[in-house]
């Protein structure tokens, strides 16, 4: 599904390039309507939206749209906090958008210019108290859960339901842990009853230890391909993000998804104008666009990612991406920390990643 969807954008793209080159030899120098409202230069994930769009949102508007791509929350911040490169809209994760607005580094968002905000589930909105309260600077682009992915042809699924069974040893060199800090150490303070937003040295110390236990058992560290692992049976247990589950179970059918009793992190990734954008209504009309019923619809299709959007009904009918009140209330939302914090968590990760 993703696949085609990329080639058909490609073709697309193909097309409109020799549109363009045929258009140079003369006029005015514009190349149409996407050149009367100027550039929105938008900083996203890669691969985080249909890539159609990017040509429907420029016919729809007149703007014209210039896309960088970055891999991590952590990429992004220095070039946002530096200006390094000049953004009007970006796409991070909640506990970054809580970092960005303390640096003060993002816009607020004039609503007038995003009516497509009346679009959004209400189930999303109490996250944002934790990080956007009033969702001032931000708006919900896709939301999800962590939990544990499993193939029912290596794993008995009835024993899979909690993040201890990640620690079994019979599960030896067949687990996939993620590559990253934050969440690795929401997995074990969960089996450890903290918090996953935890300052205390003492118990970012144990659940040290509790990794370090773990790790002969572990197959690989991953994040993308954590997904390509599991749907080619290298793996019998992963811990991803719920929204990787219904691609997945297309590719084999083998695969299943549970969030584990102890709870687990729920998170948002939003976009938000940043505080300097040269052009801020462009990029509130691209957040418009984004909230439009249709174009979530197309998002859902492409990414498979729960999509905020009451417009997106499927969305609604899976539990992987619907999950219950009562799961939800065991969940947390990543926060900012802080510097000191920050340093301690990579202090120990670097000693859980050097051993």
């Amino acid at each position: 599904m993703k696949n085609l969807k990329k080639i058909t954008a490609l073709l697309l793209a193909m097309v409109l390039a020799v549109g363009l080159m045929a258009g140079c030899g003369g006029g005015d120098g514009k190349g149409g309507a996407a050149d009367d409202k100027g550039k929105v230069y938008v900083y996203c994930f890669g691969d985080y939206f249909d890539p159609e769009l990017e040509y429907e949102f420029e016919e729809a508007t007149g703007y014209d749209v210039v896309i960088d791509y970055f891999d991590t929350n952590e990429e992004l911040y220095p070039v946002i906090k530096n200006n390094t490169a000049q953004y009007d809209v970006i796409c991070a994760s909640d506990y970054m958008i809580a970092k960005l607005i303390d640096g003060g580094l993002l816009g607020e968002i004039n609503y007038d210019n995003v009516p497509n905000a009346a679009n959004i589930t209400e189930n999303v909105k109490p996250f944002f108290d934790e990080f956007d309260p009033g969702m001032k600077y931000s708006l919900p682009h896709t939301w999800g859960t962590y939990g544990i992915m499993y193939n029912k042809a290596m794993v008995d699924a009835a024993e899979i339901d909690s993040w201890k069974d990640l620690w079994d040893e019979k599960y030896k060199e067949q687990i996939v842990m993620p590559d990253s800090l934050r969440e690795m150490y929401m997995i074990a303070g969960k089996i450890l009853g903290y918090s996953m937003n935890t300052t205390s040295e003492k118990e970012v110390k144990e659940m040290t230890e509790l990794l370090l236990k773990q790790k002969p058992l572990v197959y690989k560290l991953a994040n993308d391909s954590a997904r390509e692992l599991m749907i080619g049976e290298s793996a019998a247990l992963a811990v991803i993000t719920s929204g990787e589950v219904l691609y997945s179970q297309e590719l084999n059918e083998n695969i299943g998804f549970v969030i584990p009793e102890e709870g687990t992190e729920v998170w948002t990734d939003c976009w938000a104008l940043t505080a300097n954008a040269a052009n801020k209504e462009g990029g509130e009309a691209w957040i418009n666009f984004m909230l439009d019923g249709d174009v979530a619809e197309d998002n859902f299709e492409y990414l498979t990612y729960a999509i905020p959007n009451i417009h997106v009904d499927d969305v609604t009918e899976e539990p992987v991406l619907n999950p219950s009140a009562e799961v939800l209330a065991k969940c947390e939302t990543l926060k900012n920390l802080g510097a000191e914090a920050d340093d301690m968590y990579s202090k120990y990760w670097k000693e859980y990643k050097s051993e």
